[in-house]
Order: C-alpha cells, then sequence, then structure tokens
C-alpha cells in the first residue's frame, strides 16, 4: 500500500501553482518530493519530512515523485474559518483519505453562486469535446483558438488521474488562456468546485460563462491492458452528461501511430469502447482529414463500429492546426512524445476542438 520514509530537506526546487518540488534525503539517499502547500504546509531546508515514495520506487512516469504527506516538526496553522460551520464550503475531496479536503461546492449553500446553478438545468446547446487523456487539454485549446482566437474555454477535470488539479503544470501554464478549471468528483484544486461532472458542466457555462468546455482527466491516466480497465472508460460517461443536460458532445478520438502497443495504433481501444459501448447518447467523433497514410486504414476499418453506435463522423480539415499547434503557450507532451512525435494525436484533438468552436460560433 504505502512505503513511508523518513527524510529532510536539502533543497527548494521548481514551484508551480499550488505545487512545490523539493531535493530530500532518505538515509543517505537524495530523492525529488512534491509537496501541495494547502495540504501539507511549505516546507523549508532542514525540515524533517514523512514521505510516500511508493510511485517514486515504481519508477512511475507521470506520478514517480516522492509525497510529502507531513511535516510533523511544522504543522501547518489552521484554516481561518471556524470549522464547526458550513459557511466556507463542506464539500469534501479525497474524502476518507488522510489528506481529505474540505472545499466550498460551487452550488451549495454558502457559495456566491448558489442562485445562479440552484435553477440551472441546461447547457444551452453549449460544445463539449470530451477526451481521453489530460495532454489533449492545449490541443484541444489550440484547435478551438485557430479559428475563434476570443473563445472562452472552459476545463472540467475528472477523478480518473490525478485528484489534485494542482499537480498539472499545464493548468499552471493555461492559467490565463482558460476561462477557468472545475474540478469534480474526488478531484479538486480547481477554479471552482463540483460534486459531479454534470454540476461541473453547468458551473462551465453558468458560473464561467464558458462557449465550450473541455472535459478530460488530470494528469495520470490509468489501466491494465485490459478492454475495460482503464480511467478513460469515463469519457463515454462524459457524453452521457453533456448530452443529458442539452450539450453538443464533441469527441476527440483518440488517434496515433507512434504507440508500439497495438491497441493504440488507429483508434485507441479507448476510444473505441468508450463511444461505442459506454457512450448511450450520440456524439460528433471528428475525424481530421486529411488522415495520414499510416492510420488511414486502421481507422476505416474501426468507423462502422462507431457509427452503429449513433454517433455522427465529422470530417474536419486539419490547415492551420499544426501552427496552432506550435504556438501552445505550454510544451505538448503526452506518453513522453512532443508534438513532431505524435503527431496524429496532437492533430485530432486540435481537429475536436476546432469542430467546437464551429458549433459555437461567432
Amino acid at each position: 500500500m504505502v512505503r513511508w520514509r523518513e527524510a529532510t530537506i536539502t533543497a527548494v526546487g521548481r514551484a508551480w501553482r499550488g505545487a512545490a518540488t523539493y531535493e530530500a534525503d532518505v538515509a543517505g539517499r537524495a530523492v525529488t518530493a512534491l509537496a501541495y502547500p494547502a495540504l501539507v504546509g511549505e516546507p523549508r531546508v532542514g525540515d524533517r519530512v514523512l514521505l510516500n515514495v511508493g510511485a517514486q520506487a515504481m519508477g512511475l512516469g507521470t506520478g514517480g515523485y516522492a509525497l510529502v504527506v507531513a511535516l510533523p516538526d511544522r504543522l501547518p496553522p489552521d484554516p481561518d474559518a471556524a470549522a464547526d460551520t458550513r459557511d466556507h464550503g463542506h464539500v469534501v475531496k479525497a474524502r476518507y483519505t488522510p489528506l481529505q479536503a474540505i472545499t466550498l461546492g460551487v452550488d451549495e449553500e454558502a457559495s456566491p453562486h448558489r442562485a445562479t446553478l440552484a435553477g440551472a438545468d441546461s447547457l444551452d446547446g453549449m460544445p463539449v469535446v470530451t477526451a481521453d487523456l489530460h495532454s489533449a487539454l492545449p490541443a484541444v485549446l489550440a484547435g478551438a483558438r485557430a479559428d475563434r482566437p476570443h473563445a472562452r474555454v472552459a476545463y472540467v477535470m475528472t477523478d480518473g488521474g490525478a485528484l489534485p488539479a494542482w499537480f498539472s503544470r499545464t493548468l499552471d501554464g493555461l492559467a490565463g488562456h482558460l476561462a477557468g478549471t472545475v474540478t469534480t468528483g474526488q478531484s479538486f484544486g480547481g477554479d471552482l468546485e463540483a460534486v459531479t461532472v454534470h454540476s461541473g458542466l453547468l458551473a462551465a457555462r453558468h458560473v464561467l460563462a464558458a462557449d465550450i468546455a473541455v472535459v478530460a482527466q488530470g494528469p495520470g491516466n490509468l489501466g491494465t491492458g485490459t478492454p475495460w480497465s482503464y480511467s478513460g472508460v469515463a469519457v463515454g460517461e462524459a457524453v452521457n452528461a453533456a448530452s443529458v443536460l442539452g450539450g453538443r458532445p464533441v469527441g476527440a478520438l483518440r488517434l496515433g501511430d507512434a504507440d508500439a502497443r497495438a491497441r493504440h495504433r488507429g483508434i485507441s481501444h479507448h476510444s473505441l469502447t468508450a463511444y461505442g459501448r459506454v457512450a448511450l447518447r450520440p456524439a460528433d467523433l471528428v475525424l481530421p482529414r486529411p488522415l495520414p497514410a499510416t492510420v488511414a486504414d486502421a481507422v476505416a476499418a474501426a468507423l462502422p463500429g462507431l457509427a452503429d453506435a449513433g454517433h455522427r463522423l465529422v470530417e474536419v480539415p486539419t490547415d492551420g492546426l499544426v501552427a496552432a499547434l506550435e504556438a501552445s503557450p505550454v510544451p505538448l507532451r503526452s506518453m513522453g512524445r512532443g508534438l513532431a512525435e505524435d503527431l496524429v494525436y496532437f492533430v485530432a484533438n486540435a481537429a475536436a476542438g476546432r469542430h467546437a468552436a464551429a458549433l459555437a460560433g461567432g
């Protein structure tokens, strides 16, 4: 379960919104540790810290840090709010874990947005782009802004990957480019907190005044290589939520020719399952045109199953999208690959953003 270590902070590393890295000494061995100051306080050089080193010991990529669990000799002060009222929120995230966080839900009684959301029941046709991986977010944004540079794009973060939005350096870099981030389910740390994807989408529309919403998990996709056991299956549920609320679901297909695993070449099995079997409402599934020869045959072979599921297959031209991706304010990287190495993947997500912008109009 948890691999505990006691360590001493030896150096302060890089910091971004909500998170900071440190060098720490664990019995003479140097490790890189990540802390969320809002949860555990701000470590200083010389501090004794308690670490969870399980992910680092396993050599995980996205989450391969030692995590600061506590500063036992210098606890952070209590929040200013009284503990026995709900005036500052009572929505608990990461529930019943040792670091559960109490947040102010965007639609609860103490929220300034309560009246706005109390009767909200429709997205008013807002396009909602659903994507498998967190790395799709800046690509979708680039595609939407390619044709509609002033579109207000909100990010609705699900809890399939990282729970703290603070873990994402992408979100830190996009802070001035998004209308805002809504963290849903067990995830937390966004500009707004919501209990479900449904209420998160309504907050994106009616509080953040978004023209377009993007729904995707945080960093750190989880899967076992079997057909049903991967966190991206929630993409299909996001399609259902957007449709039920009167939005316009736009499915970003996970396309690629760079992954060595056959199940992710052409249209990834993640997309085939989420859209083909989990989504019970139709979506616009976006196909970039022209398709590279490296994936054209595999994509063509997979399309009938998606069409049979009731989805609309929409071809979107890709002219200008590579330039838009190259101008992204944050680095584009997915599964260790950059734009040049996984161009098909990023262009496919940008095409979904372009289609959403066309639906949003204006």
